[in-house]
């Protein structure tokens, strides 16, 4: 029932329809890293964090998602269907995830106040590393058994843990906490005598 009317609006519209599916699902992705990976209970919870990437979602990355979609589906199409979804996978790893990641985390330091050069040297490569252990797999089985038309809604349900990941990452965490991984701290701290 709830499928056949998200069926319905994605048809009517498909653009809006994308977009606020993805602001909502990545509202619940910063949500899942404060509460769960985080573990700051509702009192200290960040409503104005969980707005960006509310804003984020649907503003940026659901109407820049679903056109790009369309695009790989109209012109990487190669003579093969294995070589069509690996020339997909490359050109979306090579060009749309490298750009987003930097799009997003420019977009979240201009909205906290802060300096998008200094986010970016701080967080871009550990966020590019992570997209690469997880993102050539998860597009591999869009592109091979998703419809176009499910494509946004399929990444964005797996970009709950990822949206999370990127909320921990870039409110301060080095990436690794999340995992369970801790950084360890470079020196020893001085000991008072």
């Amino acid at each position: 029932m709830v499928f056949a009317w998200y069926q319905a609006r994605l048809a009517a519209r498909p653009l809006l329809t994308q977009s606020i599916t993805t602001a909502v699902l990545f509202a619940t992705g910063d949500i899942t890293a404060q509460q769960l990976v985080e573990k700051r209970g509702v009192e200290k919870h960040d409503l104005t964090r969980t707005g960006r990437m509310f804003l984020y979602g649907g503003a940026v990355f659901g109407p820049a998602a679903t056109t790009w979609f369309k695009i790989l589906q109209q012109r990487v199409v190669l003579k093969s269907a294995n070589a069509t979804i690996a020339a997909r996978v490359a050109v979306d790893q090579g060009l749309f995830a490298p750009t987003f990641i930097g799009i997003f985390l420019s977009s979240m330091a201009v909205l906290e106040g802060g300096s998008p050069k200094e986010k970016l040297q701080k967080n871009y490569f550990n966020a590019l590393t992570a997209n690469y252990m997880l993102w050539p797999f998860v597009q591999m089985v869009n592109f091979k058994f998703v419809p176009l038309h499910h494509r946004v809604l399929f990444v964005n349900v797996i970009s709950i843990g990822w949206n999370c990941y990127l909320s921990f990452l870039n409110s301060g965490g080095s990436g690794t906490e999340a995992f369970g991984d801790e950084e360890k701290p470079k020196t020893k701290p001085i000991q008072r005598i």
